[in-house]
Order: structure tokens, then C-alpha cells, then sequence
């Protein structure tokens, strides 16, 4: 990446890609964050939740401009491709540069939201900005919860707009999207010794596309954890079996590529479930055709387990898992096109022996609807006889269409591109929302380069809009300090 352009920001990716950042483990990070405001001489504070804010003073004559902090999530989303050894914990980034993209080397890039990172800490230091006072602010945890949003310290958010670098389609400006809740259900069981008298089978589901749990949610691609139900359901109808392991799915906020399970049958049942196994792979790949073209199904024989699920709970949970929704719930009315309410079946999986844990994640433009189906999924849980918790959750962003900084940001995209830029609200979570809770006088928009398949090992920039991403940051900073 050495020779892309801006260099500058290029420069600070690869830097920060070398730096273990997963969600909630964001210690390493934020100590290059530290050294980084050392280094160059910004001041800085982190609070108590982790997230670090660093300020560059205006330039002269600019001193009495309006204020702007420019935004980004230090953590990132850690998918890899099966078979990689990669380390999120230890590992840097290995990236590939790929024509006019640049991916990883078999795990997410962690463009999503090291990109913006990137482009507020390159407004830090570039000596030939001449604009007011900026702020960079750097949070923990969006990814699993907003967790650094929701408990940003006192004097973190100093401002009056807010330049959100959290988007991913170039010359869209967001100014709103919907807010969130995970709904975790634990069913918890007897190991059982595992019949010796069985044969034992691995199911597994993989190479699906994946994708963000908002963003790709209406785009019809595969769920891995709600095939593998579908597979384990119809298996159920045909024979008895034994559940010894199910790993299906990985992130919350991931749409989820691969899932396995290892079954028990007795030996006058292996034809049975041959025959439950062909069926249901060829209705899955004639059903997904055109979305996971890539689709692996497979089965091979295992040695014993140790133990297995009780029967009673296994089925609760896989009847369950099979009945719980999945997808897009309604649209809005309010936006063409864009979704209004979803749920994602993320995760089934046998945490340790005698618990299994199933996660959903639910997203909405309405409070009310959101809550609505986290509470339709809570009670259909309990019925199965899970233990249910929600999280706290997060509100979403109301737009404001007659907000001065996204008239400045639409002027500016116009006289620099020719276009008018895309104004629109979305159905990912973004940080904004909870900004005006803490800071309720700020203007606010987002907006970043384009990224294709975040949250998956497929995640790629394009780095084109790179450059487009940091000349309409540079032309909005100008603009707002020359009043």
C-alpha cells in the first residue's frame, strides 16, 4: 500500500493494521493511539471506558471557527476464511492489493473502521491543513454493542458538528439509521455419555458470502446457522438422533457463513440421514443459486464424542432455532427502500458442556418495532424453555434534513464531483445517535470511502474513493473554517 494515494493516509492504515484490535480487546490499539498523540504533540485524554480523544488547535486566523470532531471505532470485526491460522489477538493485517481494491489475506480487513481512523488522525498532523480546532475521537466496542458510544466520558465530545467516518458507499452522506438490541437465549443440559452403539457424523455448512447483519440483511444471502437448524429440524422428523456438538455462526452483527454440527445415529439409520443430508443440500443450493454460488455442504464420518445433548433440550433448542426469524421484518414507509425493522439468527453454539447459547440480534428505525420483535423472540425462547436476556441496546439516529453541515457537505461534494451527492438514512448502527444524548447542540452526518463486504473475509476498499473519501474531508474542513 506504500504507493497509494493519499499517502498520508495509507500510511496511518497500514500502520494501525499492524495493531491487534478485535472488539472488546482493545488495549493494544489504544496504546498506538497514545504514542501516536505523543509522537505528534496533540493533546489527549482517554476515559474511563477506553476511548481516546485527541484536539489539534486551530490555525491562526481560524481560531474562532466552529469546532468539529472528526469520528471513528477503534475495533474491529475479526471473520477469517476456514483453514486460516490467523490470530486476531496477535496477528497484524495482511494486505493485498488487488487492482483498484485492497482485501486481507483471508480474514476482514478492519477497513470497517480502521479507514476512518485513518483519514481523522491524517486531519491531525497533515501540516497543510490551515482550518479551525479539531478533535479526533476514537471508541471502543462499536461493533459488539456501542459500548464506547453509550459511556463516552465527560469533555470526550467537544464541538459543533461531527463528521462520522463510519459509512461505507462513496457519495452517500448518512444522516440518520436505525437503532439496536441482541436477545441471547442459554438453554442449559445434563451431559449425557455418548452411545457407543451409534455412528457419528459431521455436518458442516460453509464458504456462504456472510455479510454486515444491516446492511446485507435485504439482500437474500445464506444464514449458515439457520441451514444447519433447517438440516438438524428435518433430520429430527425422519429419525433419532444424537446432538454432540454445534458450532453454527460466529458474530452478532454478522450474517453467518459457516456452521457445523456433530450428529449420533444408529447404524440402520445412516441411510436416513444420507438421504435427509442430499435432500435438503439440494434444496438449499437450488434455493440460493443466485446468492451463494460458492455454497460447500458435507458430511464425513467422526470418531465417538464423549458426550451428547439430552434429547429433550437438543430438540428444544433446534425447534426453536428453526421457528425464530430471520431477515428482513418490514420495510419502511417513510424511506423507499430502506428497511425498517430486521432480526438476525447470528449464532447456536455450545459454549461448554451443559450450555448451549443461541444469538440474535434485532435492528430498527422504530423503538417501539424493535423492541416489539426482541420481545416476540424473548417469549418464543421461553417457551423453549431458554434462560433470556436482552442487552442494553442502542437508539438510532433521527435524521435532520435541514441540518447546516449537511448542506455545507452536499455544496461541497457538488463542487467537487459535479453530483450531487446521495442523502439517506440506513439500517446499520452508527454512533451518532448516542452523541446527542451527551451532546444534543451538534450537527451531525457520516459518510466514509466504499467498502464491500465488511464483516466478512471478503471485506475490501476501494481505493479510488480513498482519495475522493479525504478531499471531500479536506474541502468541508475549509469550508467550515472559512465561515
Amino acid at each position: 500500500m506504500k504507493n497509494l494515494k493519499p499517502a498520508l493516509v495509507w500510511q496511518i492504515f497500514d500502520e494501525i493494521n499492524q495493531v491487534p484490535r478485535p472488539s472488546k480487546k482493545e488495549g493494544k490499539i489504544r496504546e498506538w493511539l497514545v504514542a501516536f498523540a505523543q509522537k505528534h504533540n496533540l493533546e489527549y485524554k482517554v476515559d474511563e471506558i477506553g476511548n481516546v480523544a485527541m484536539w489539534r488547535p486551530a490555525a491562526p486566523g481560524f481560531e474562532n471557527a466552529k469546532k468539529v470532531v472528526l469520528q471513528a471505532h477503534m475495533d474491529m470485526v475479526c471473520e477469517k476464511v476456514d483453514g486460516s491460522n490467523h490470530n486476531f489477538d496477535t496477528d497484524p493485517i495482511q494486505t493485498i492489493v488487488e487492482g483498484d481494491w485492497v482485501r486481507a489475506n483471508g480474514t476482514t480487513l478492519g477497513a470497517d473502521d480502521g479507514m476512518g481512523m485513518a483519514g481523522a488522525l491524517a486531519c491531525l498532523i497533515d501540516p497543510d491543513l490551515k482550518v479551525g480546532p479539531i478533535q479526533g475521537l476514537f471508541t471502543v466496542d462499536e461493533e459488539t454493542g456501542l459500548t464506547g458510544a453509550s459511556n463516552v466520558g465527560e469533555g470526550m465530545v467537544v464541538g459543533d458538528y461531527l463528521l462520522n467516518m463510519d459509512s461505507e458507499d462513496d457519495g452517500v452522506i448518512t444522516i440518520g439509521c436505525a437503532g439496536g438490541v441482541d436477545t441471547l437465549a442459554i438453554f442449559n443440559y445434563t451431559p449425557q455419555e455418548a452411545p457407543k452403539d451409534m455412528n457419528y457424523f459431521k455436518l458442516r455448512i460453509a464458504k456462504l458470502q456472510g455479510g454486515h447483519s444491516g446492511t446485507d440483511i435485504n439482500l437474500e444471502r445464506g444464514n449458515a446457522t439457520k441451514f444447519m437448524v433447517r438440516m438438524l429440524w428435518e433430520l429430527g422428523q425422519k429419525c433419532c438422533f444424537k446432538l454432540a456438538d454445534i458450532q453454527a455462526g460466529n458474530l452478532r452483527n454478522a450474517i453467518a457463513h459457516t456452521a457445523e454440527a456433530v450428529v449420533g445415529v444408529k447404524p440402520e439409520d445412516k441411510e436416513t440421514l444420507a438421504v435427509v443430508f442430499n435432500t435438503v443440500s439440494a434444496e438449499l443450493k437450488d434455493e440460493y443459486r443466485h446468492n451463494e454460488k460458492d455454497m460447500e455442504i458435507t458430511c464425513v464420518a467422526v470418531d465417538a464424542p464423549d458426550t451428547v445433548v439430552e434429547c429433550p433440550v437438543a430438540q428444544a433448542v433446534i425447534n426453536a432455532a428453526f421457528v425464530v426469524p430471520h431477515g428482513v421484518i418490514s420495510m419502511s414507509l417513510d424511506v423507499e427502500g430502506l428497511t425498517e425493522t430486521s432480526t438476525n439468527l447470528a449464532s447456536v453454539k455450545i459454549l461448554e458442556p451443559g450450555k448451549i447459547e443461541v444469538v440474535t440480534s434485532q435492528r430498527s428505525a422504530v423503538e417501539s418495532r424493535k423492541y416489539e420483535i426482541a420481545h416476540r423472540i424473548e417469549t418464543l425462547f421461553k417457551m423453549a424453555g431458554g434462560e433470556v436476556r436482552h442487552t442494553d441496546g442502542y437508539q438510532g439516529w433521527a435524521p435532520n434534513p435541514e441540518s447546516k453541515l449537511l448542506k455545507i457537505a452536499i455544496d461541497d461534494w457538488k463542487k467537487l464531483y459535479g453530483v450531487e451527492p446521495t442523502v439517506e438514512a440506513i439500517h446499520a448502527g452508527l454512533e451518532c445517535g448516542l452523541f446527542l444524548k451527551v451532546a444534543p447542540h451538534m450537527e451531525m452526518i457520516s459518510y466514509g470511502p466504499t467498502l464491500k463486504d465488511v464483516h466478512s473475509p471478503k471485506e475490501r476498499v476501494h481505493i479510488p474513493a480513498v482519495q475522493k473519501f479525504w478531499d471531500f474531508t479536506v474541502a468541508m474542513l475549509h469550508t467550515i473554517a472559512e465561515g
